[in-house]
């Protein structure tokens, strides 16, 4: 029997979602509703089923009618992609009326409604499965897989420097993420990728967390504006006269392929701007905005590892550094990611040819190159791998462990929760002292020797 999902926010990255169901797994999975606050966007993704996936029209709710839409179309699972504020709502909501979850991360935006969703799993015995879909990109898995084996031995800290370019870091900044209201900011919508990794790769759990971090690039009052000859500037590009000369200018009207029409930047935004005054475009140098562009972290772990981490969202290539140093040796995990802004027809986080490397440096010995293995496919070709876990009716056995629940949901947030605690207050923060009754997160086990 087919597996009956609705899907609550179907904005960008919601549509990955939609053609699982209709097109990649049509024979498991059936999708009976959508559900958001504007109008315009369902009306769009409708018209993407029937045009693109030769469906018929799900029947379509505003976001005041989703206990409507639960009773009338009695699914099994809701997805939630929604703004990360309002994920918690639905979350929380779909479990009370029976139903299992797929969230995208983070799986909310702070430590109040992380713990609303831990006590009602536990109550109604619901699933939230949180999709993080970076632990299922091949190159990642193999790190995970030979720290595993133990190459380095036990680990004991962890250097990982993260870079957001000119092109998909700055995107943060116009969207509705420069808000921390909306994302939690930085630390947490977009570092939930990377504390879950180390998490993940080391099969450990944050314990204390202490940060650094301020707005030094983007927005206004820093001169940056000025800098780059942009005085003047509007608070959108669509109406700005600094668009000939601005390199962040994002141009909402510009015209995609046909493959692309149903989810283009003009398409999803400009043209259903009118359904909830949202504005895609606001300009990187704008006024209201209050996350960080420039952060730094140390992080001490239940196994006894410490990790030091950077995130900037301004430099000139996208991707990570990543070193493990153990009891055996250190290996180096590099990766550079594909140019791209959300919604513009690109693949997202697609890892580059020749750009990613894993280098061993055993004790004592000399050091060696691992073969990488081959990534195809958004978020280091680990889009794909999730989607056939989450909607084949008969999945693989996976040694990885790489499925999140609400514990692992909740491990990859709070690292950046604390985070945010800890630039406003100066002092580290534990994350015992954020949430309580969390559940065990599982884990693999691992060779230290």
């Amino acid at each position: 029997m087919k597996k009956r999902y609705v899907q609550v926010g179907v904005g960008g990255r919601s549509e990955m979602y939609t053609k699982a169901i209709l097109q990649t797994f049509p024979k498991e999975s059936e999708l009976v509703g959508l559900c958001d606050n504007n109008r315009g966007r369902m009306e769009l993704r409708n018209r993407l089923i029937v045009g693109k996936y030769k469906g018929r029209p799900v029947p379509m709710y505003s976001d005041t009618e989703f206990d409507r839409m639960i009773h009338a179309q009695k699914p099994d699972v809701v997805i939630v992609t929604t703004r990360d504020c309002f994920h918690d709502r639905y979350i929380i909501r779909a479990m009370e009326l029976g139903c299992d979850v797929i969230t995208e991360k983070p799986m909310t935006t702070d430590e109040k409604k992380c713990q609303r969703i831990i006590d009602t799993a536990r109550r109604t015995g619901c699933r939230v499965r949180v999709t993080f879909n970076y632990r299922y990109s091949p190159p990642r898995t193999q790190v995970k897989d030979l720290l595993m084996r133990g190459v380095i031995g036990k680990v004991l800290s962890v250097d990982f420097s993260w870079l957001l370019n000119t092109s998909h870091g700055a995107d943060y900044f116009r969207r509705w993420h420069r808000e921390k209201k909306n994302s939690g900011g930085l630390m947490v919508h977009k570092a939930t990728h990377h504390f879950d990794l180390v998490n993940w790769w080391l099969s450990a759990s944050p314990v204390e967390v202490f940060a650094m971090g301020a707005r030094r690039f983007y927005g206004a009052g820093n001169g940056m504006a000025e800098k780059l000859g942009l005085k003047g500037h509007a608070e959108r590009c669509l109406i700005c006269r600094c668009q000939k000369r601005c390199k962040f200018y994002l141009d909402l009207k510009k015209k995609v392929c046909l493959e692309n029409m149903y989810s283009g930047l003009k398409a999803m935004y400009l043209d259903c701007e009118r359904y909830d005054g949202y504005f895609r475009d606001r300009c990187v140098f704008g006024k209201t905005m209050d996350i960080e562009d420039t952060m730094n972290l140390v992080v001490r772990y239940n196994t006894g590892a410490f990790m030091s981490y950077s995130l900037n969202a301004f430099t000139p290539w996208e991707g990570y550094q990543v070193a493990f140093n153990g009891t055996r040796g250190r290996l180096e995990h590099d990766c550079v990611e594909s140019v791209y802004i959300s919604g513009d027809g690109r693949v997202q986080g697609e890892t580059i040819p020749n750009g990613t490397k894993i280098r061993l440096y055993p004790h004592f010995k000399p050091a060696r190159n691992i073969a990488v293995a081959v990534a195809k496919g958004g978020h280091g070709g680990g889009d794909y791998p999730l989607l056939a876990d989450i909607f084949s009716s008969h999945p693989h056995r996976d040694p990885y462990m790489r499925t999140a629940d609400v514990a692992g949901g909740a491990m990859s947030i709070l690292t950046g929760v604390a985070a945010n605690k800890s630039m406003r207050t100066g002092r580290p923060v534990r994350i015992a002292s954020l949430v309580k009754r969390l559940p065990t997160v599982k884990m693999t086990s691992m060779k230290e020797w």
